[in-house]
């Protein structure tokens, strides 16, 4: 079974996420914030992260600039899933090293997919 980490403060987003990917068979972890998906990350190795950019406390952008420094994660697939749609966030979020960055509102299955598709590479 695949194992994904959902990091995003929004409730709603959180739990059609949470749904969705139950349904297509993940197991699903889910953090409201930068320092719980850290926190979680201690122990679990998931297959994909989906982080938000803008969450109190610890923002998508130094979360995944410590996972980069993880090297138990080096294979995790990470997905910035953001409101912040200018072009300079975008490029921000690929420098810091996720392999993909959508914006909202998003299409959940076009997130599934993409998902999918950097999980079988």
């Amino acid at each position: 079974m695949k194992k994904i980490l959902i990091v995003d403060d929004e409730p709603n987003i959180i739990m059609s996420l949470e749904y969705t990917f139950k349904k297509s068979n993940f197991k699903v972890f889910i953090a409201r914030d930068g320092q719980e998906a850290l926190d979680i990350l201690e122990t679990e190795t998931p297959d994909a992260i989906i982080l938000d950019v803008m969450m109190p406390n610890v923002d998508g952008y130094a979360t995944i600039t410590q996972i980069k420094k993880n090297e138990k994660l080096t294979h995790t697939k990470i997905v910035f899933l953001s409101a912040k749609n200018k072009e300079s966030d975008i490029e921000k979020g690929l420098s810091l090293g996720a392999n993909a960055y959508m914006t909202k509102p998003f299409s959940i299955k076009k997130l599934v997919e993409k998902i999918n598709e950097l999980l079988e590479k």
